[in-house]
């Protein structure tokens, strides 16, 4: 399927469990896959006919930026949430969101989670 994604968001923001995650913060990186029809678009090089990804960009950038929540999981719930409350065209999303510097110990790149939903008919 057709897909536009939006890779390497750089968001610092406050969110977490523990209380210095919420105090001192840390970057979050997402990744944003939307799937939809390009066809119309492709053919008629009509913006209307896609998804405005600059918009979409800082969209997604105000959500991370928002208000604190515990878990990544549930941010990309809203990241995915208001992409299909505001694109009519987007028929399923994929959420990626990692924490570079999680408060556990190991050797590690990242910790992530990837949400994949579909639009509610």
């Amino acid at each position: 399927m057709d897909n536009i994604r939006l890779n390497g968001i750089k968001t610092y923001a406050y969110h977490g469990v523990f209380d210095a995650e919420q105090k001192l913060g840390q970057f979050f990186i997402t990744d944003v896959v939307m799937y939809l029809d390009l066809s119309a678009a492709s053919k008629h090089d009509d913006l209307e006919q896609t998804v405005h990804y600059g918009e979409a960009y800082a969209m997604i950038e105000e959500i991370i930026k928002g208000p604190p929540v515990n878990l990544i999981e549930h941010l990309a719930e809203k990241v995915s949430g208001a992409l299909f409350d505001r694109y009519d065209k987007i028929i399923e999303t994929e959420v990626t969101i990692a924490k570079p510097n999680p408060p556990i110990e190991g050797n590690y790149d990242n910790v992530s989670i990837t949400l994949n939903r579909k639009r509610e008919e």
